[in-house]
């Protein structure tokens, strides 16, 4: 096993594109707390920066470490993967409240004279509005779950090296979209009651418990080409299809649990957890005010 690791990462080129990518967005992102902190010193917290970060640096864990090479190996790689890109890297960069750093991060004569004239148009409004619904988000995210490990997909993601990026960008970009109304960093506008989130987080670990549990029960191997490969690495093709379907399970269960259980907790302290007081959001109106005449 060690060896077809070792092989494995031997085989591992630094994605050079991906990291660069990664690294400009962090440091627009950087930019624009600076930019933001000189009027508003604690809007952004340390906290937040760490959270956006980490999420950026699970996507790069994702897409361009060794697991990229260890996925065609093993099922339980490819898994993990999918659930950087869809269950941990969304939600930390939606804790950064990256937006308004990100507006003001790049140039403001892009934000006035391009983006804000796109986001100006009312087709793009709707667009907006539809798909950052609850209901679009969680049948987004299920759908993407459910049809990327159909195995005709799935195998069509391994045997393409293009088809496995656009697998990836679907993940990510389906798990940015199912974590907003959790996180509901701003511009997000509560669509649901609060109390609904525990209810929308419960029932998204369905599709995914029913995948996991076909994974980890299914008497034969589901995706045929890894039925020769994990032998390689000292791991029968099914014990690894179950090992991925119980990580799959588990992974699923406690990451949803988490956010519903503060959730949960905030409703039930909310004198605590939500202190009153007009102050409190000042800061917020006037950066989100600015943010919105930039547009």
């Amino acid at each position: 096993m060690l060896v077809a690791i070792k092989a494995a990462f031997d085989s591992w080129a630094f994605p050079a594109p991906v990291t660069l990518a990664l690294l400009l967005i962090a440091c627009v992102y950087l930019r624009g707390w600076l930019h933001l902190r000189k009027a508003f010193p604690h809007m952004i917290s340390i906290a937040q920066i760490a959270a956006f970060v980490s999420g950026l640096s699970a996507v790069w864990i994702a897409i361009g470490s060794p697991i990229k090479v260890l996925d065609d190996e093993l099922l339980t790689f490819h898994m993990v993967q999918h659930l950087l890109l869809m269950a941990v890297a969304p939600p930390l960069i939606l804790l950064g409240s990256p937006i308004m750093p990100l507006l003001h991060g790049v140039p403001q004569r892009l934000v006035r004279e391009v983006l804000g004239a796109i986001f100006r148009l009312k087709a793009v409004q709707w667009v907006g509005r539809f798909a950052a619904h609850p209901a679009f988000c969680l049948l987004a995210a299920s759908f993407a779950v459910i049809a990327w490990h159909y195995p005709p997909l799935f195998e069509l993601g391994l045997k393409s090296d293009r088809w496995h990026q656009v697998e990836h960008a679907f993940f990510l970009t389906t798990g940015l979209l199912f974590w907003w109304p959790v996180v509901q960093p701003w511009p997000s506008v509560a669509r649901w009651p609060r109390w609904s989130t525990p209810l929308y987080l419960f029932i998204a670990t369905l599709p995914c418990d029913a995948l996991s549990a076909f994974l980890a029960f299914c008497d034969r191997v589901v995706y045929r080409s890894y039925a020769a490969t994990p032998h390689l690495v000292g791991v029968s093709p099914l014990g690894d299809q179950e090992f991925a379907g119980a990580l799959m399970w588990v992974s699923v269960t406690f990451i949803y649990l988490v956010p519903a259980v503060v959730v949960t907790i905030q409703l039930l302290s909310p004198s605590r957890l939500h202190p009153s007081g007009k102050e409190q959001f000042e800061p917020q109106r006037s950066i989100r005010a600015s943010s919105a005449e930039a547009l």
